[in-house]
Parts: C-alpha cells; structure tokens; sequence
C-alpha cells in the first residue's frame, strides 16, 4: 500500500491512464487513491488500528477494481512499458486482486496468539 501510494505521486500522469473516462478528473482521483493507499499502510502498522485499516484496504481494492479492468479491456497498462503494456498481464492482474482482497481479509482477522489491546 505504501509504496503504491507514493507511485501514485511520483507517476500520476501515468495512473491518469487507467481512470475510466467517465469518472471524470482523472489526475483528481489517481491522487485521492494514492492519499487513501498512504493512509492505510501507515494505519496497518499499529495494532489497535490494524483491522479497520484492513477492512479500509478492502474496500479500497474494490474500489480501484475497474480501473485495473479498464486496463485489460483497453490494453494493458500502456504507461509501464514491456512486459506490462501486454493484455495479457492486465488480464492476470484481475485475479491478483483477489489475492490482495484475501491478503487484508487476514490481517483484519484478530490473531489468536498476539491478541490486540
């Protein structure tokens, strides 16, 4: 999450590609995204804010989703260059998302071992 985050604002004009057009200012939601990315990662480090944080990184993956199938639908991610400009890998990056998706669900589950305080 956190080094996505910051690519969001050293890259943003690339991020800007794969907003779907009709949700308007482009470079307006690759920033919000990429602030939404630095808070999570930053807020899954403390325990006690760990779980909502995770439950925040889900629903930020889903939220970024079409952005990831427009990708597929009109390419790849063209900005990256080879290998990744390839439709191929904007396809396999779908499924990923799910892994993501199932990475968070885990941190969001309390731990058994090391319960929070």
């Amino acid at each position: 999450m956190g080094g996505s985050g910051i690519a969001h604002f050293n890259s943003t004009d690339a991020y800007a590609q794969i907003v779907p057009p009709q949700l308007g200012n482009a470079k307006g939601w690759v920033y919000a995204s990429g602030v939404a990315e630095l808070l999570i990662a930053a807020t899954l480090i403390p325990r006690r804010t760990r779980r909502i944080s995770a439950f925040a990184c889900i629903a930020l993956l889903i939220g970024v989703f079409p952005a990831n199938v427009y990708a597929a639908v009109n390419g790849g991610y063209k900005m990256l260059g080879p290998p990744f400009n390839e439709p191929a890998v904007a396809w396999a990056r779908l499924p990923l998302q799910v892994v993501f998706i199932w990475m968070a669900r885990l941190l969001a589950k309390p731990c058994r071992r090391f319960p929070s305080r």
